[in-house]
């Protein structure tokens, strides 16, 4: 069985939902509060390459925060890296994490994909 990680916030819906989908798998996933226990740098580093997306595409940009940081696309990768280490507010939610693969839990059936081989 696959290492299962969730960067979970308990107030989400969507992240809730997650948790209930890889729990009903028969997964019993490591679950990091992630507002509580920030990624550093490099976590944020190593998953988004699991991901393979952007620093940019992972930013939840309704957050009153990214209005404050007035963040753009003018930013460099390690500017969005760094907003989210310093932030976590602003990393979507929930990330689901394995040993070689990442998925956004949005929509929490994403999930799925992660647990096939």
């Amino acid at each position: 069985m696959k290492n299962i990680t969730i960067w979970h916030n308990p107030r989400c819906s969507k992240s809730r939902q997650a948790l209930a989908l890889l729990e009903s798998a028969g997964v019993t996933p490591e679950i990091v509060k992630y507002l509580e226990n920030p990624p550093t740098t490099t976590e944020l580093e190593t998953t988004l390459k699991k991901l393979q997306c952007r620093p940019a595409q992972l930013v939840r940009r309704g957050e009153a925060i990214f209005k404050t940081l007035a963040l753009s696309e003018k930013n460099s990768d390690q500017e969005w890296i760094n907003a989210m280490a310093n932030n976590p507010i602003l990393i979507e939610r929930p990330i689901i994490i394995s040993d070689d693969r990442a998925v956004i839990g949005r929509p929490p059936e994403n999930v799925h994909g992660l647990l096939e081989p």
